[in-house]
């Protein structure tokens, strides 16, 4: 199946695509918070590393007594694939976006990993494709949203200086450029035939690749300082990695990229309503202006995209 195939042509009945699009709208905009609970008393990358081997193994038990071992089989080549998937998406996206997080307030972190689906429509027009005109113009209002969002001043600290926003805001943009380009390409790969299967060493290998380079840059456990909140949302992150993901995963493959996106637009959301609600993290006018212009940005490409996405024909 080809890369364009993958992204233009829904392959799966609508309702499980819609059953498996409400974890990423709902669980994933919750991750948000996650972190931040989770930050108050645990390393940043270790933590995020420890809850992606946490669900890897839960995930691997259970299909091992469900379906047997031999679902865990790959080739060297699908190995090779799943090393780069597993670092390139969620070692880096999660990982950035876990250190970001000690800086930049959860929901303007939701905010800028909004632009996913819009860095996509920027590789495809790269690679030859022309979308449509209003994809475009989703694209232009994002990227506007984006630069009001990145100016100093504009959002409130979670620690440091309005310098120290501007650089992990940048670092998240960054982080997402790689989630968004692997996710594009991910058809491309040499990857299992079973959705979960792939889940499974994609979380083991961000999990290791994670909780290797938080030990080299001297992140180390204090267990006896962990408090309950970081316990919550420890736990948390862990359930949502492991259903979240594989319902992403399983999307790559069944519905165009435009359409598994939708997550983007509302994570932010479910993430400014729950800082706000929970953690009492300020909405200023900037943060309400930027939500609104990148979300609005975003529904455009959707929209723009679906109404371009054929139905793969009934082989029967």
């Amino acid at each position: 199946m080809s890369v364009a195939d993958a992204r233009g042509v829904i392959r799966a009945p609508m309702p499980q695509i819609l059953l498996r699009l409400l974890p990423l709208w709902f669980l994933w905009g919750a991750t948000y918070l996650g972190i931040v609970l989770m930050l108050d008393s645990m390393p940043s990358l270790m933590g995020n590393g420890s809850r992606f081997l946490a669900a890897s193994a839960v995930l691997a038990t259970l299909l091992v007594v469900v379906r047997g071992p031999r679902i865990l089989a790959v080739t060297r080549s699908q190995l090779r694939s799943l090393l780069v998937m597993g670092v390139m998406i969620l070692g880096v996206g999660i990982g950035i976006l876990g250190l970001a997080e000690r800086y930049v307030p959860s929901g303007i972190a939701a905010l800028l990993v909004s632009i996913t689906p819009l860095i996509i429509v920027l590789f495809r027009i790269r690679a030859g494709e022309r979308p449509a005109r209003l994809t475009m113009a989703g694209v232009a209002l994002g990227l506007i949203g984006l630069l009001l969002m990145l100016l100093p001043g504009g959002t409130v600290p979670v620690a440091g200086t309005d310098r120290d926003v501007v650089i992990w805001s940048i670092a998240i943009v960054l982080g997402s450029l790689s989630w968004a380009y692997f996710s594009w390409r991910s058809t491309s790969f040499d990857l299992p035939d079973d959705p979960l299967t792939t889940t499974v060493y994609e979380l083991l290998v961000a999990g290791v690749a994670m909780s290797v380079v938080g030990f080299l840059i001297g992140e180390r456990w204090d267990f006896d300082s962990i408090t309950t909140a970081s316990w919550i949302g420890w736990g948390y992150l862990m359930l949502a990695s492991l259903i979240a993901y594989a319902s992403y995963v399983w999307l790559l493959g069944n519905a165009p990229i435009s359409l598994t996106a939708t997550y983007a637009y509302v994570n932010p959301v479910v993430a400014v309503i729950l800082g706000a609600l929970i953690i009492s993290e300020p909405l200023t006018r900037d943060v309400v202006i930027g939500l609104t212009i990148v979300v609005g940005g975003v529904v455009l490409v959707v929209t723009g995209e679906r109404r371009r996405a054929p139905l793969a024909p009934d082989p029967s």
